[in-house]
């Protein structure tokens, strides 16, 4: 037995054995309040069974193993439906990058706190009027000359879980009078700080996880910058890679292709089984490719980190490609049913459900950066095609018409 595997079966006994208390049979029928609290303690059940921050370093309360334990952990957590999605964002981006740009002391303070579902932070980064062009962002940052302190005035929008964050990261304009890219600087913000107004955003689905953020000359410290001044795209960047790089399920957290075969074997048309169906087996059997190959390329992602090098463009194909092959598979699986297959659970969730699913899908499509951004890092990045015409690039962005 190899220490994979050993780790493997450990992890997956832990995991077993919280399934009654924390799973997805035992979140059915709670309230919002008290599935986040749920999630709490499966939090610091995680973090006391020394499962939290797998791939952290010690020193910032992890475990300082390497990512391949923790893609083995983070498969099987997933299969059980447990209250993990408040925390997702938090320990996926604002917490990582925090801990690379701030002192010693306080950052361990708060990765512990987030690692054990104490506390909460979101990543303030898309607005209105910017969509996914994060270097478009309007939200201003001006210096005062007397403290050195920041004032920040703006809107964000589509924040995942602000209404219940405790602390944020935020990029914002400093400069104005520069090319968009360089103009922009990258801050940690207290979420009940005086000034900010978060207000939920109702989906389609009805749930309302995502949030309009408003702040009104909320004053900050020069501390609370990541980075340097006029750096922060470079932040953001940093950022958005380890969040791509994060996703780790290649169904997008949508059903499994286990799942889709069991739906198809056990439904019927005409007496017969629709897996039957060789057009059914064909559009399963080229999903189950593409999550293969997902599967494959993440693999080798892991294997190039445990090495020594930073995640690169892999993460943005994985993003990419899972999220519209979820898209794909749940609008087939939504049509084999027959009108049976539009029926609504508000209960149900979109990693059990193929309504819910389909429904939801946009919204990852967008979550850190669209697909038509994605295709961009592709094509220029990883293929080396030219870049798009861009009449702004160079001008200030004071300069760009609004």
């Amino acid at each position: 037995m190899t220490d994979l595997t050993a780790y493997r079966n450990a992890a997956r006994a832990w995991i077993e054995s919280r399934v009654a208390e924390f799973g997805r049979d035992a979140r059915r029928g709670l309230s919002p309040a008290e599935d986040l609290e749920l999630g709490r303690r499966y939090l610091r059940a995680k973090y006391e069974a020394g499962y939290s921050g797998i791939s952290w370093p010690k020193e910032n309360g992890g475990q300082g193993l390497s990512p391949t334990e923790k893609l083995t952990f983070d498969r099987e957590e997933i299969l059980h439906g447990f209250p993990t999605e408040y925390f997702s964002i938090s320990l996926g981006m604002p917490v990582p990058i925090m801990l690379r740009y701030l002192p010693d002391g306080w950052k361990q303070e708060r990765a512990i706190a987030a690692l054990r579902g104490d506390e909460i932070w979101c990543q303030l980064f898309s607005e209105p009027a910017a969509g996914s062009d994060l270097a478009a962002l309007r939200t201003r940052a001006i210096q005062d000359p007397d403290t050195g302190d920041w004032v920040l005035n703006g809107q964000k929008l589509w924040t995942s879980w602000a209404h219940l964050a405790d602390y944020g990261v935020i990029v914002a304009r400093s400069d104005p009078g520069v090319a968009k890219h360089r103009g922009l600087t990258y801050f940690w913000v207290d979420m009940k700080a005086p000034g900010v107004t978060v207000r939920p955003v109702t989906l389609a689905a009805g749930d309302a996880h995502v949030n309009e953020v408003y702040f009104d000359d909320v004053r900050i410290p020069d501390a609370q910058r990541l980075g340097p001044v006029g750096g922060g795209f470079g932040v953001a960047m940093e950022t958005l890679i380890i969040e791509r790089y994060s996703a780790t399920d290649p169904a997008a957290n949508g059903p499994s292709i286990a799942r889709a075969i069991a739906d198809a074997t056990r439904m019927t048309r005409d007496g017969r089984a629709l897996i039957e169906d060789g057009r059914v087996r064909e559009r399963i059997a080229r999903n189950f490719a593409t999550q293969a190959a997902l599967a494959a390329i993440h693999r080798r992602a892991l294997l190039s980190l445990e090495a020594g090098t930073q995640p690169g463009s892999e993460g943005a194909i994985h993003k990419l490609v899972s999220v519209r092959n979820r898209q794909r598979l749940s609008e087939f699986m939504i049509d084999i049913q027959g009108v049976s297959g539009v029926q609504w659970n508000e209960q149900a969730t979109r990693k059990d459900d193929w309504a819910t699913s389909w429904l939801t899908a946009p919204t990852g499509r967008i979550a850190g950066g669209a697909d038509e951004m994605l295709l961009n890092t592709i094509a220029e990045r990883i293929l080396g095609l030219p870049q798009d015409h861009r009449p702004d690039k160079g001008v200030p962005f004071n300069e760009i018409p609004g």
